[in-house]
């Protein structure tokens, strides 16, 4: 059995030696069989590595804004109006936020919203962004606290002033370097002064933290947009181990806000931040995986690139193999060296690959400021895909090699 096996162990590495000086002999060309494998993988591990520091950063930043949140929306999940049907018969109403901040038990706060989009103007300058009319508690319960100036308070919320805190985005859009703070702005042509910037959250989900403006909610129903519903309350809870609680508690005052008989479904709809979380990251995870798919096409055809070049190789080598086969070498041994060839190509292209794609992913974290990932796993899977490549790719000609005649071989010109 040893001497079987060390038979083997000899023949592979007269393979190995044979396949290396076949390589070596034809530099050119085999770098560039090379080059659909090495950009294969080297995409598959950028393109994974980019869903990893996506879905990474997006679960960091909904864990900033709080854990412990339940998010009221008008219009049921089933009529498609989840986070929209303002206006509609579904429309929450200021007589559901008072009711829930009453008699809510589980909750810490009860934040009513009003958010449309305006158009913003400060001298010459004019800016789209989302305004949302709201109440002093929403800086402590949505965890967005000012880095300058203040927020509005309780009297200017029920005298319905026109005082505004603007995102960081607002801020670089409308003044640039100049600070905003004392300054007019115009709301849907109505005077602002702004009072307060927010401390900047970044791109969270489909959602844009920083481009936004608070006023109190009273002034964007009453003053500004006309309106006597709300487009959503958050309800802060007292604790994360009673969100389901929760959950139930606020169902039930809204169902009977709402007059719903017991066979009705609900007209409103709640989901909690850890559904959110869910959410973002499967569908960063399905694009993470369609990128990585796309990219491995790539790996499909450095393969056939493979596959053709070593159908010429067996064509330029015919001869060669006539001369192994007269001189007693079986079709196992011709089968090898050419499949071995085929592999080290692949493995070749997959190494250097692996090398390129770490160094783009932190290339793109350095430069870039893209929040990268390398995945272990995604190494692994690249280097394992890159070996089947080159076998699957080099069967064919590698047993095409073995099956020639050798006196047909030893004749060929």
């Amino acid at each position: 059995m040893n001497i079987k096996v060390k038979k083997l162990s000899l023949e592979v590495i007269e393979s190995l030696r044979m396949a290396g000086s076949s390589l070596t002999a034809n530099k050119m060309r085999a770098a560039l069989t090379m080059l659909g494998i090495i950009i294969g993988v080297a995409a598959v591990i950028t393109m994974v590595g980019l869903g990893n520091g996506a879905q990474k950063a997006v679960s960091n930043r909904i864990q900033s804004l709080g854990s412990n949140l339940l998010f009221v929306r008008p219009g049921s999940s089933r009529e498609g109006r989840a986070w929209f049907g303002a206006g509609s018969r579904v429309s929450l109403k200021n007589e559901d936020w008072q009711a829930l901040e009453e008699k809510c038990l589980t909750a810490e706060y009860v934040i009513p919203e009003f958010e449309r989009n305006a158009q913003i103007e400060y001298g010459a300058n004019n800016w789209n962004c989302e305004v949302v009319g709201t109440v002093p508690e929403y800086e402590t319960a949505r965890n967005f606290p000012v880095v300058s100036g203040r927020y509005f308070n309780e009297d200017e919320m029920l005298n319905s002033e026109r005082v505004a805190v603007i995102g960081s985005d607002v801020k670089d859009n409308l003044f640039a370097q100049e600070d905003p703070l004392g300054k007019t702005i115009k709301v849907n042509k109505s005077n602002f002064v702004v009072i307060g910037l927010l401390e900047k959250k970044g791109q969270v989900g489909w959602r844009n933290e920083d481009d936004q403006i608070l006023i109190p909610i009273s002034t964007a129903q009453k003053r500004v947009f006309g309106a006597d519903f709300l487009t959503g309350i958050t309800v802060k809870v007292l604790h994360e181990n009673v969100i389901d609680q929760a959950f139930l508690e606020v169902e039930k005052i809204l169902r009977r806000q709402h007059r719903l008989r017991r066979e009705q479904d609900n007209d409103f709809s709640i989901r909690n931040q850890s559904d959110i979380i869910s959410t973002i990251q499967e569908t960063n995870k399905t694009f993470g995986f369609l990128l990585a798919a796309i990219a491995s096409v790539s790996l499909i055809v450095g393969g056939i690139g493979i596959m053709n070049i070593m159908l010429v190789s067996v064509t330029e080598r015919t001869r060669e193999i006539g001369i192994r086969k007269a001189i007693g070498a079986r079709k196992r041994d011709i089968l090898l060296q050419f499949l071995i060839e085929s592999i080290a190509l692949s493995l070749s292209g997959g190494i250097i690959g692996i090398l390129l794609g770490i160094a783009f992913s932190y290339g793109l974290s350095t430069w870039a400021h893209w929040n990268t990932i390398v995945s272990p796993v995604s190494i692994v899977v690249s280097f394992t895909f890159a070996m089947a490549v080159g076998l699957f790719f080099g069967i064919y000609p590698a047993r095409k090699a073995s099956l020639l005649d050798p006196i047909i071989a030893l004749r060929y010109e």
